[in-house]
C-alpha cells in the first residue's frame, strides 16, 4: 500500500515504499504514447468515449505494459530521481487559474502514462515528451531521451488567491498505479486516494490497477474547476473515470467511474484511501508492541477512521504494533460516508518542523451511485517505517463483482481540516483524543490485577451540555469488562472526558478486543461511538 504520489515539489520526500513496488510541448507524440483511440474521430474525448475504451479493454485479455524504461533512468537512485524538476515556464496553462506539470519517468516510477490536453472543441492533443521540459539534475547530465519516453504522471496547480492568477500552488497529483493526492488551501499533502483496491487483506498478493491514460480538459477561462478523464487497466478489470476537481478550502473532487470486470472479484475496494500511522496518543499501540524511540510525540498522516450510517457515526483510533496485519470490518446499510481523518491539529503533538503533520488533510468520502449494502474495511499493517503507507480504508460491497457485470459509481472526496466540518453528517460530538495508561496510580487495587488498562477518551461538540445534565456514558467490551466509567468536565476545552478501566478476561481471545463507548443524554446518543481495539 506504500507509495506516495508527491509532496508538492515533484521530489517526494517520502516516495520509496510499498506503493512503489508496484514552451508547452503539444503535437504529434510517438505512437507508443497514444492509446488505440485517443479521441473519437476528430471530436473531443468524452466520458462516454473513455467508457467505450474501457469496455474494449475488458473484452480482450489483459496485456501488461512494456518494461521499456531506459537503463540510465532505471539506475537512478532516490536522490537522483528527486533531482529531476519540471521547468515551470513550460507548464501548459489551463484557463487563467490552472496549469499542469508532468513527472519524469525513472527510478521506481517507470511506467508510461499517456497524457492529453482536451481543448473545448476538436480532438485531444497529446502532450509530447522532450528532455528540455525538465532540469534533469546531475545524475542525468548530458542524457537525451526519445519523444516516445512519455511521462510517469502529472500534477495540477491553482491560484488559490484568484486576485493573483500567476501565483499558483500545486494541489493535485496523479503518480503511481491508481494513486492520487489532493489538498486544500493551506494544507500539506498527506494521505492518498486510489482508483480501486483489489484483494487488499486477502492471503494472495494484492492487485494494483494502473491509470494508463489521462485527458485534462480545458476549463472555462474564469472557472474554478477542472475535469479529468482517466483510463484504468489491470488483470481483473478495466475502468473509465471522470474527475471534476474544485480546489479551495476545502477542495472537492467528484468522481464518476464505470468498472468492467474481466473476472469475478471477491473483494473490490471502492473509494479506497491509503495513509500512514506510526504512533500516536495511544503510546506504543497494540498489546505488547515495542515502543518507538522517537523524539516526536506522534507520527501519522491520519489518526482515525470515521464511518457514518443513519443515526450513528463511529470513530476508530488507528493502531500500530500488532504482530500481523489486521482487517476490521464495519457493516453499513446504507453508508452515509467514511473517511480517514487527522484530528490532532496542534504542532506540539508532532514537533516535526518539515513534515507539518498537523496540516495534513483528512479525506471524506460521500457515496452516491453504486454503494449499497456492504462494509467499510480498515486494513492496518504493522510498520516501524514512516516512509511506508500502512493503512487502507475502503468500502467493500457485500456481494462480489461478477465478470461481465459493469459497475457504475459516483462519490465525492472532500478535504477535511480542523473540525467540526460541514462535510461530516450529523451533529454528534466528536471523539478528539484517546489515551491509554496504567490505572495503578489513579485507581489502585489490592491485590493487583494484571493487564488492566485505563482508557481516557475526550469528547467535544455543541451537543454536550455544559452542566452535564442527563449526560451518561454507555460502555461495552467484546471480552473482559469495562468498569467504573466516570465523566468529567474539561473546562479548558469545553468538552467532557470519560475515564474507564478495562480488565482483561482470564483467557485472552485471539485478535483484537473491541471496546465501545458513547455519551447518552436522556436515552439519546449525543456523541460518536468510540470503537477502540485493545
Amino acid at each position: 500500500m506504500g507509495h506516495r504520489a508527491g509532496d508538492g515539489t515533484g521530489q517526494a520526500r517520502r516516495s520509496v515504499s510499498r506503493r512503489d513496488v508496484l514552451g508547452t510541448a503539444l503535437g504529434a507524440a510517438g505512437a507508443m504514447l497514444v492509446p488505440a483511440q485517443a479521441g473519437q474521430g476528430t471530436g473531443p474525448m468524452t466520458y462516454e468515449g473513455v467508457i467505450a475504451q474501457a469496455q474494449r479493454l475488458a473484452d480482450a485479455p489483459y496485456t501488461p505494459r512494456p518494461d521499456d524504461l531506459p537503463a540510465p533512468l532505471r539506475a537512478l537512485t532516490y536522490d537522483g530521481y528527486r533531482a529531476i524538476a519540471f521547468r515551470p515556464e513550460a507548464a501548459p496553462r489551463l484557463g487563467r487559474f490552472f496549469s499542469a506539470q508532468m513527472f519524469h519517468r525513472g527510478f521506481l516510477h517507470g511506467k508510461r502514462v499517456a497524457l492529453f490536453l482536451q481543448p473545448k472543441s476538436g480532438p485531444p492533443q497529446p502532450i509530447a515528451y522532450r528532455p528540455g521540459l525538465f532540469d534533469l539534475g546531475g545524475a542525468l547530465a548530458g542524457q537525451d531521451f526519445s519523444p516516445e519516453l512519455g511521462f510517469a504522471g502529472f500534477r495540477l496547480h491553482y491560484a488559490f488567491d484568484r486576485g493573483r492568477p500567476e501565483a499558483q500552488e500545486e494541489f493535485l497529483v496523479f503518480l503511481g498505479a491508481s494513486y492520487f493526492r489532493l489538498r486544500g488551501r493551506g494544507q500539506e499533502y498527506g494521505l492518498s486516494a486510489r482508483g480501486a483496491a483489489i484483494g487488499t487483506g486477502l492471503p494472495q498478493p494484492e492487485e494494483f490497477p494502473d491509470f494508463t491514460a489521462f485527458w485534462i480538459c480545458e476549463p472555462d477561462s474564469e472557472g474554478g474547476a477542472v475535469t479529468i478523464f482517466a483510463l484504468l487497466d489491470s488483470p481483473s478489470l478495466a475502468g473509465a473515470y471522470r474527475f471534476v476537481v474544485e480546489p479551495g478550502d476545502p477542495s472537492r473532487l467528484s468522481v464518476a467511474a464505470t468498472l468492467h470486470p474481466r473476472k469475478t472479484i471477491e473483494r473490490l475496494g471502492l473509494a479506497p484511501l491509503t495513509s500512514m500511522f506510526l504512533h500516536g496518543q495511544n503510546g506504543p499501540g497494540a498489546r505488547g508492541a515495542q515502543a518507538l524511540d522517537d523524539f516526536r510525540p506522534q507520527v501519522h498522516d491520519s489518526d482515525g477512521l470515521v464511518v457514518a450510517k443513519p443515526g450513528d457515526r463511529l470513530w476508530r483510533p488507528l493502531l500500530n504494533g500488532r504482530a500481523v496485519a489486521q482487517v476490521s470490518s464495519f457493516e453499513v446499510d446504507p453508508l452515509e460516508g467514511f473517511g480517514l481523518l487527522q484530528r490532532e491539529r496542534d504542532f506540539a503533538a508532532y514537533l516535526d518542523v518539515e513534515a507539518r503533520q498537523e496540516a495534513r488533510p483528512g479525506l471524506w468520502v460521500a457515496p452516491g451511485r453504486g454503494f449499497g449494502a456492504g462494509a467499510v474495511q480498515l486494513y492496518e499493517i504493522p510498520s516501524r517505517e514512516e516512509y511506508a503507507d500502512n493503512i487502507v480504508a475502503a468500502f467493500v460491497a457485500r456481494a462480489p463483482l461478477r465478470a461481465g457485470s459493469p459497475l457504475a459509481l459516483g462519490y465525492t472526496l472532500t478535504t477535511v481540516g480542523r473540525e467540526p466540518d460541514a462535510s461530516l453528517p450529523g451533529h454528534l460530538a466528536r471523539v478528539v483524543s484517546t489515551r491509554i495508561g496504567s490505572p495503578d496510580t489513579l485507581r489502585p487495587v489490592s491485590p493487583p490485577i494484571p493487564g488492566r488498562r485505563l482508557f481516557v477518551v475526550d469528547f467535544e461538540g455543541p451537543a454536550l451540555p455544559a452542566d452535564g445534565a442527563g449526560l451518561a456514558p454507555e460502555v461495552s467490551a467484546s471480552a473482559g469488562t469495562l468498569v467504573d466509567p466516570v465523566l468529567e468536565r474539561v473546562r479548558q476545552t469545553g468538552g467532557w472526558r470519560l475515564y474507564v478501566e478495562w480488565r482483561p478476561p482470564v483467557a485472552m481471545p485471539p485478535g483484537d478486543v473491541i471496546l465501545r463507548a458513547q455519551l447518552m443524554r436522556e436515552g439519546r446518543a449525543v456523541s460518536e461511538t468510540w470503537d477502540a481495539a485493545a
